[in-house]
């Protein structure tokens, strides 16, 4: 079973990606920064198990500024599990959502941050995606919903591809950036460490949605940056800028 190490990382990738997309914060626990060399346009559509990493400072297409109030999207939780929730609710709506079987939902325990997950793994997740594993965070404070997160990897579907990340991830992008969220939080096709930000955006009240791409840069041609996926991940975050995890009170060390 992985360990789950997201909340604290996607401060970090939040606030890199909105200052700009030279440095940022690895996922999955990865604490390091590095610098991103500059790097061809657009990852494009059906793109082949290696693809050009995107040019820095990628903006949303001017049809997502045009989003209404009435279409505007409201960033709560993921399907019928809600921001707030507790975990016997989560897990009511994990059985509503999936109908897994009694043992299939897993308990996971994050030592650093204090936090608490239940996990499960679901089959074509994104239709004809491959499996993905989910994972439902509660806060160290709260013990409520603060995180959902799914990933896509060979860790989760043995038979998932470059070809199919790629394609799972450009389905999912076109997905949000016709969804309705604010305008200037809305961010596409961003170089970070180890990867790429495919869309980052939030709601009104600054609950996130991130989707981002892993995998590794290989130098090419013409000093092109070519990223291989090795994984897709997306998180629901409710606020990603303070998250309820555990800190040290300052003073202390």
């Amino acid at each position: 079973m992985r360990k789950i190490y997201l909340v604290t990382a996607l401060v970090g990738l939040l606030a890199t990606v909105a200052a700009g997309p030279l440095t940022a914060q690895g996922v999955q626990g990865a604490a390091s920064k590095q610098k991103a060399a500059a790097a061809p346009k657009a990852v494009a559509a059906g793109a082949p198990p290696a693809a050009a990493a995107p040019g820095a400072g990628a903006a949303a297409p001017a049809a997502s500024s045009e989003a209404t109030d009435d279409k505007a999207k409201a960033v709560d939780g993921f399907r019928s599990a809600k921001f707030g929730m507790n975990e016997a609710d989560v897990r009511a709506a994990m059985a509503k959502d999936f109908n897994p079987k009694a043992d299939a939902i897993k308990a996971q325990d994050n030592p650093s941050e204090l936090t608490h997950s239940v996990l499960l793994t679901v089959p074509d997740l994104l239709p004809n995606g491959g499996t993905a594993e989910l994972s439902y965070v509660f806060g160290y404070k709260s013990k409520s919903l603060i995180q959902v997160g799914a990933v896509w990897s060979k860790a989760t579907d043995a038979a998932m591809t470059p070809e199919k990340l790629f394609s799972n991830a450009n389905i999912l992008r076109a997905h949000f950036l016709n969804e309705g969220f604010k305008p200037d939080s809305i961010a596409v096709n961003m170089p970070v460490a180890g990867g790429i930000v495919m869309f980052r955006g939030s709601d009104a009240k600054d609950r996130s949605v991130i989707l981002l791409l892993q995998g590794t840069f290989e130098n090419k041609e013409n000093n092109q940056r070519v990223l291989t996926p090795t994984s897709l991940l997306l998180f629901y975050v409710a606020d990603a800028k303070s998250p309820d995890v555990f800190k040290l009170p300052p003073g202390q060390f």
